[in-house]
């Protein structure tokens, strides 16, 4: 066994926590001040914005201060190699065209592999000071309240979210499908363009079910130890665990889940395998 492992996940967490909060800070302080050239096209309908470079900056180096010897999956900078040991999987700005244009749902989303395994878990929103933590085993918790996925027992009860793929347009017939086969058996559908947060919000039973297409890991890996550690479930759209490889996620109660993979097998089967 490697000698990290003697780390306490009291300490991984307090770790995760201080440098989420730390970045939420640089965000609020910078709202609304950006311009043109503070904002830059990573392809073609993705931006990325001097905070979140900076905010990633205060990530990594608050938490090498306390592990030098960890490894980092950043989206905007660091994409070491899987290890057995610690990586760290961070989201310094998830929402970043939401903060462009002043829409306040984004947040920072770091989570923690040790063994290829989500250890710990972290999405801090600063515009609400919403804090939801999660460590393996331990449970999820809201601003240290403890916290569990929605009991809703009927799909046209249920309130649903969504991502469009906007990194994949060329799928958006199949999705389409997909949203209007969903769309006319529940309550409503929301889309509110941080996967990290809905995945957080799914968790604390705001959200019956979320789904959204290509994701990176960075955009899920928090949020889906959140909603196990809540009760719930997150996989891939065939309904597998590994939905961090291939970021097709479907995720719920022990209800809504299996309906929306339902759902979603008879669109992208044989389109997208997983």
């Amino acid at each position: 066994m490697s000698p990290q492992k003697q780390h306490s996940t009291t300490g991984l967490l307090e770790t995760a926590i201080e440098a989420a909060q730390q970045a939420g800070k640089l965000i609020c302080a910078n709202r609304g001040t950006l311009s043109a050239g503070d904002i830059s096209l990573k392809q073609a309908f993705d931006f990325a914005t001097r905070v979140d470079t900076e905010s990633e900056q205060i990530i990594i180096n608050s938490i090498r201060g306390r592990f030098p010897g960890h490894h980092f999956l950043a989206e905007e900078s660091l994409h070491e190699t899987e290890t057995e040991d610690y990586r760290w999987i961070v989201d310094p700005l998830d929402g970043t065209t939401n903060y462009i244009h002043g829409f306040p749902f984004s947040a920072v989303s770091i989570a923690l592999q040790y063994k290829r395994e989500i250890i710990v878990g972290v999405v801090f929103d600063p515009f609400r000071n919403e804090l939801f933590t999660a460590v393996k085993g331990e449970g999820a918790f809201l601003n240290g309240n403890k916290i569990a996925v929605s009991n809703t027992s009927r799909m046209e009860n249920s309130l649903i979210a969504t991502g469009f793929p906007f990194k994949r347009k060329a799928l958006i017939d199949h999705y389409l499908t997909l949203f209007k086969n969903i769309f006319l058996e529940v309550s409503d559908i929301r889309r509110a363009g941080s996967a990290a947060l809905d995945l957080a919000y799914v968790a604390c039973g705001r959200f019956d079910g979320f789904f959204e297409i290509g994701l990176a890991p960075w955009d899920c890996a928090a949020g889906s130890l959140l909603i196990e550690e809540a009760g719930g479930i997150s996989t891939n759209f065939g309904g597998g665990e590994d939905c961090l490889s291939t970021g097709n996620i479907v995720a719920g109660n022990h209800l809504t889940h299996p309906l929306i993979v339902e759902k979603v097998k008879k669109v992208f089967t044989g389109i997208l395998d997983k």
